[in-house]
């Protein structure tokens, strides 16, 4: 998920953050975990060290390096019910329980109307930014690239899945009902969810009709605007180059929310896994970008004409 010019510092960071800021951050912003927190996060780890195995396993025989990509969607709403359960179905834990399911539920209709699955679950169509990554010289050397789906693909990611649930584990045990904080964070997580399918229907449905008549045999110039630039310039992508991922990002801040809801404090170590995730969204936006702006001669106008994330004037061409 990471630039061309593959920003390996940036991918160091990432991991000493996770590994040693992590931990910091637990012993001093929050409370610590009792015993049966720690046997659900055992759990939960548990399962995340299979799915790291599983990925790289099969991402290395495969050379499908999407095996994360199909378990994304779906390991945080599972971890998320472990919790719900374990935590003796408090209101609060369902209510982050259903919605991390509503959001993987779509996310994951997202990716398979990709072909991202198939019924040989190791196949399917793979993500195309892991091949501009592959192509990375660094990462040409086949020992550099196995450790590097090892420790950031398969390993790194399955940790960060497990990091931006935590804010359900942290409400756990707390003793604070359900209240008016509890319902703002569902409603503005379920608000981004909506924000983000339509998103995502708009981008699905100008890539279906800007293939349909690519296929039909007409070059890009001969397009109809504005399907002749090749990239989505309507709808939410009018006011904001990445609609999706700035929604993305805002759900899981707002299930965040839910821990300051259940009196854990204003900033605690549960953040962890938002902040990381932004940061590896910025990432993943900059390759993006990259890709985008190598193959559409109107992309670098559009970029400088349109917000990156939050709306803001609405592009004309």
């Amino acid at each position: 998920m990471l630039m061309k010019q593959m920003n390996l510092p940036l991918i160091g960071t990432l991991i000493v953050l996770s590994l040693i800021v992590c931990p910091v951050l637990y012993f001093h912003m929050g409370p610590e975990l009792d015993a049966a927190q720690l046997s659900v996060l055992k759990t939960i780890a548990i399962i995340a060290a299979c799915s790291a195995l599983w990925c790289f396993a099969v991402g290395e025989i495969t050379r499908n390096n999407s095996q994360v990509d199909k378990l994304w969607s779906i390991l945080p709403f599972v971890y998320c019910w472990i919790i719900a359960i374990e935590g003796g179905m408090q209101p609060r834990l369902v209510v982050m329980a259903v919605l991390a399911t509503l959001w993987g539920v779509r996310l994951t209709f997202n990716f398979a109307r990709k072909g991202a699955y198939r019924i040989r679950f190791w196949d399917g169509e793979e993500d195309y930014r892991w091949q501009v990554v592959r192509s990375n010289p660094i990462l040409k050397r086949r020992w550099v690239w196995m450790l590097f789906d090892l420790l950031f693909i398969s390993v790194y990611q399955n940790i960060l899945l497990v990091l931006i649930v935590l804010p359900a584990l942290v409400s756990m045990r707390s003793a604070t009902a359900f209240g008016w904080m509890d319902a703002l964070s569902a409603v503005l997580m379920l608000a981004f969810i909506i924000y983000e399918t339509v998103a995502d229907e708009q981008q699905w449905a100008f890539q279906s009709k800007k293939w349909a008549m690519l296929k039909s045999g007409k070059q890009l110039e001969e397009l109809p605007e504005p399907y002749d630039k090749g990239f989505n310039t309507i709808g939410l992508w009018s006011v904001s180059r990445h609609p999706n991922y700035m929604a993305e990002q805002a759900i899981w801040v707002c299930f965040y929310l839910f821990s300051i809801a259940a009196g854990i404090g204003i900033v605690n170590w549960s953040l962890m896994g938002a902040l990381l995730l932004i940061v590896l969204f910025v990432a993943s936006t900059n390759l993006a970008e990259e890709i985008s702006g190598g193959k559409y001669p109107q992309y670098a106008d559009y970029c400088k004409r349109t917000s990156r994330f939050l709306p803001g004037k609405k592009y004309r061409s």
